[in-house]
């Protein structure tokens, strides 16, 4: 005798078979459909969020003029620790500089900690007179735009998916009542009740 071993079939669902019910096919349908959905709505929000997120890049980049200022000095507590070892790449600092109307201006950003007082730094302003901080690059905005397309197509994919599956649960759950109901008809027929 041989070892038989069952397994699924795949497309069950679509094929005839004397005891495949209407609720059988509906779940399938179900299934592609959320599929479908899930994939095209995938698309479109990674797409979307790519493109909002390059927008505001932009609108980022647009609205900051770079400044040449002078460093005054490093604030305390801006400096690399000497006691624990620490060493930070960015450092808080008093910069001085002049806007567009020829005032002077003073303000507090971020420098690399080896910068002395005196040299001279590029520092971004709203054209107002305010420091702003330095504006994405090329790379940063790039990797933005595809955490954000990435991040936008999972949510809606999945949420897709899940519509669907509760549409699927809500059906099979309507069969198995109306199964059940089915066979306590039947049974009661043969003079037995269930339960």
């Amino acid at each position: 005798m041989r070892n038989v071993r069952a397994g699924k079939v795949l497309g069950w669902r679509w094929r005839d078979n004397p005891l495949r019910r209407r609720s059988d096919v509906l779940e399938a349908w179900i299934v592609l459909a959320a599929w479908t959905l899930a994939t095209v709505v995938a698309a479109l929000a990674g797409i979307l969020g790519a493109q909002l997120t390059e927008r505001a890049a932009e609108r980022d980049r647009a609205g900051r003029e770079p400044v040449s200022a002078v460093l005054v000095r490093i604030l305390p507590g801006g400096a690399p620790d000497a006691v624990t070892g620490v060493r930070y790449d960015r450092a808080l600092a008093t910069v001085r500089w002049r806007d567009g109307t020829g005032t002077e201006r003073t303000g507090t950003m971020e420098v690399a900690p080896t910068t002395r007082a005196g040299s001279s730094v590029r520092a971004w302003t709203d054209g107002h007179g305010h420091l702003l901080s330095k504006p994405p690059g090329p790379a940063e905005a790039t990797t933005r735009a595809v955490l954000a397309s990435t991040g936008a197509a999972l949510t809606a994919g999945l949420l897709a998916l899940a519509g669907g599956q509760l549409v699927r649960l809500r059906v099979q759950r309507r069969a198995t009542e109306a199964w059940g109901t089915e066979w306590e008809r039947i049974d009661g027929r043969w003079g037995h009740t269930t339960g």
